[in-house]
């Protein structure tokens, strides 16, 4: 960890973002060697969610016009946006861990750009939830999950993914910086499941009714899972790719905006 700091004073000194924020996203990957038990449970939760919710909630292909017959082309691309998630909402765990610890101090006071301590862990959570897609896709296949929307379907699941692991990561920096403590963890994963499951998560919109259909309904994760699911429930098409993008960029901007206005309270 001290070999951080100095790699960071070393390369900040040279002058440039993107070279302090490498610096940190190195130490980021290089936990998933050094603490393996971290990153594994991350890595098995989407595929264990594949495995259930397509094996228990089977028969929900047979409600009238759902967009589907194979129920783990449903619930594949929700596992991968959920475990991306909580791929980003591990950036705010380990934070915690360096604020309580006191070397998140360390890293302030090095001379690198502030920005880079939340772009050099992001770049890390993006390469970690990659992993954790490619491994539940895997399985996904292994259990009859099969493209409807070719490569292009394909490349939108992972776009939705990291767009979820980077809205997560900016909400978990967020906390964390607020916090300083592991009293953010509850609220990080009780904030992100809430928003997932209030949307379109478990069947899709024309079978919900009530209270529910009426917030899944302007949920901008609703457009997100509906970017992830379209490459397997049939055609890829602009009219359900547009809301998700947009969706991504406008949430993923609220919540860094969120970590960075944290990190600068946390420095003063």
């Amino acid at each position: 960890m001290t070999s951080t700091v100095t790699i960071l004073a070393g390369q900040a000194t040279g002058g440039t973002l993107l070279r302090s924020a490498r610096g940190l996203a190195m130490r980021g990957l290089r936990s998933i060697r050094r603490l393996p038990s971290a990153f594994f449970p991350a890595l098995a939760m989407p595929i264990f969610q594949t495995i259930a919710f397509s094996g228990t909630f089977f028969a929900i292909t047979k409600i009238p016009g759902f967009p589907t017959h194979r129920s783990v082309n449903w619930y594949l691309p929700l596992a991968c946006c959920m475990g991306s998630g909580f791929g980003g909402i591990g950036l705010g765990f380990s934070t915690v861990r360096d604020i309580e610890s006191g070397f998140f101090d360390r890293l302030r006071m090095a001379p690198a750009p502030r920005l880079a301590l939340i772009i050099g862990p992001l770049f890390a959570v993006w390469t970690r939830v990659l992993i954790v897609i490619t491994a539940a896709l895997i399985v996904g296949f292994l259990f009859g999950a099969r493209l409807t929307g070719g490569v292009v379907g394909l490349l939108l699941m992972y776009v939705a993914g990291l767009g979820v692991a980077t809205v997560a990561a900016g909400w978990g920096l967020g906390l964390a910086y607020r916090f300083g403590d592991m009293r953010a963890a509850a609220l990080m994963q009780l904030t992100l499941l809430t928003a997932i499951f209030l949307s379109n998560a478990q069947a899709p919109l024309n079978v919900m009714s009530g209270w529910l259909h009426a917030v899944a309904r302007i949920n901008p994760f609703t457009n997100i899972l509906r970017l992830a699911r379209e490459g397997w429930l049939g055609d890829v098409t602009w009219n359900a790719t547009w809301g998700g993008l947009v969706s991504i960029v406008g949430i993923s901007a609220l919540t860094l905006a969120f970590a960075y206005r944290g990190l600068a309270k946390l420095a003063d």
